[in-house]
């Protein structure tokens, strides 16, 4: 029973919330019916009551009709403006109502009073509250000096707490509404900040999958295609070595296929997906391995400093990328006869990576190289270890990449 009077009441309020949500809808399309209707209403209202029923209450029923009804439409028809211009509207109904007052007719329609003063309330500032005892006073007063009946709080005070209760309606109204209003456009903002962050977290894990992409595809095929002109070169001379630089070709390219479908796993995020850890710092001798075999003359100086932490996975990934895209570089830029040094330091404050390689007898170049999408990927990874990256050419000829990646137990 319990279930299905909750059920009732939950079908009845959203029939009036659909229903109040048309009648909004309705006055917004059409605010100027709104206006008019209920002033219509009244209007012929305070007439229906200026035809005798008005004696009922007045004072004084020798009042000319004609000046009952004349006071009816000037407390009626001001409704018509009760929301655009309610201060005005309500001095002029309570000119009416003082004259209704002073006349002894008493007229009920001024009550109407209390719908510019709600709209007041609803719509403007809580100071133009002040206006509204100067206007409503004055036609109380006037009544219980002229007419005296009873005692004066008998006469004003019920009207002066009608007055307080219908201000005090208005005025939590307008607060309900502008606390419902604000958060709707909280709503707003945080729906429009989620969207904000979802953008900009696809692009940073695309920028992250193309930077992947691009150290992983663009290495080991520099590297086969190093292996793939020594090797055409040494086929007519030395069969052996050319059989050898294939096979290298081959091992070169399943490692790549493997890093291609480790990545793409992990992208699938599947329960197949292979789950190999990164390369680290333990793997930069494979690394030079593979490039000496492509035919770069690589050396590997490593300079171990006073014990400290290891780093973190993936500040040793960033290591490992750079070498790897510096010695990429090496293999397609630096022409034959080039060399290259990687010089891996260790302090107490930071790792420090030199990757130098020379271009053998060709000249200085005559300007930077281009900072193509390499250059950026290395950049965009030192920065997110809070490391620094410098790269450009060497006086005497060459290319020099150093990085420093600050420890984490150390101030960046």
């Amino acid at each position: 029973m319990t279930t299905d009077t909750s059920t009732g009441a939950t079908g009845l309020s959203g029939h009036v919330h659909r229903l109040t949500s048309r009648v909004r809808a309705a006055d917004a399309r059409h605010p100027w019916l709104w206006d008019a209707l209920p002033a219509l209403v009244w209007t012929v209202a305070a007439l229906v009551d200026a035809s005798g029923g008005w004696r009922t209450t007045a004072l004084d029923p020798t009042v000319p009709g004609w000046a009952v009804v004349t006071l009816s439409l000037a407390l009626s028809l001001p409704l018509y403006g009760r929301r655009r211009h309610p201060v005005a509207m309500l001095a002029v109904m309570a000119c009416a109502a003082c004259a209704s007052a002073a006349s002894g007719a008493f007229l009920q329609s001024s009550y109407l009073q209390l719908l510019p003063l709600f709209h007041l309330a609803l719509v403007r500032p809580t100071r133009d509250l002040l206006w509204a005892p100067a206007l409503l006073l004055p036609p109380l007063l006037t009544g219980a000096v002229l007419h005296p009946r009873g005692g004066w709080d008998q006469h004003a005070v019920p009207a002066l707490w009608a007055y307080a209760l219908v201000a005090l309606l208005g005025v939590t109204v307008r607060s309900r509404r502008d606390h419902t209003a604000a958060l709707v456009d909280r709503a707003r903002r945080l729906e429009t900040e989620r969207d904000q962050e979802v953008r900009l977290a696809a692009a940073a894990e695309r920028t992250r999958i193309a930077r992947e992409m691009h150290d992983i595809v663009g290495h080991h095929l520099s590297v086969v295609t190093g292996l793939a002109d020594g090797g055409r070169y040494a086929a007519a001379r030395n069969p052996e070595r050319a059989a050898q630089a294939l096979d290298a070709i081959g091992t070169t390219s399943r490692e790549a296929l493997a890093e291609l479908r480790r990545l793409l796993g992990v992208l699938h995020d599947g329960p197949e997906a292979d789950r190999a850890p990164q390369p680290t710092l333990a793997d930069l001798d494979t690394l030079v391995t593979g490039v000496r075999k492509a035919g770069l003359p690589v050396r590997f100086d490593l300079r171990a400093g006073p014990a400290a932490p290891p780093l973190a996975p993936g500040a040793q990934l960033t290591v490992y990328r750079i070498v790897q895209e510096s010695l990429t570089n090496t293999l397609k830029h630096a022409g034959e006869g080039a060399r290259a040094t990687v010089a891996l330091s260790h302090t107490a404050h930071e790792v420090r990576v030199e990757v130098t390689d020379t271009d053998g007898a060709a000249p200085p170049p005559a300007g930077p190289r281009h900072p193509g999408r390499g250059l950026t990927g290395m950049r965009e990874r030192a920065a997110l270890y809070d490391g620094t990256l410098d790269s450009g050419p060497l006086p005497t000829g060459g290319w020099r990449t150093v990085l420093r990646l600050p420890r984490e137990d150390s101030p960046s």
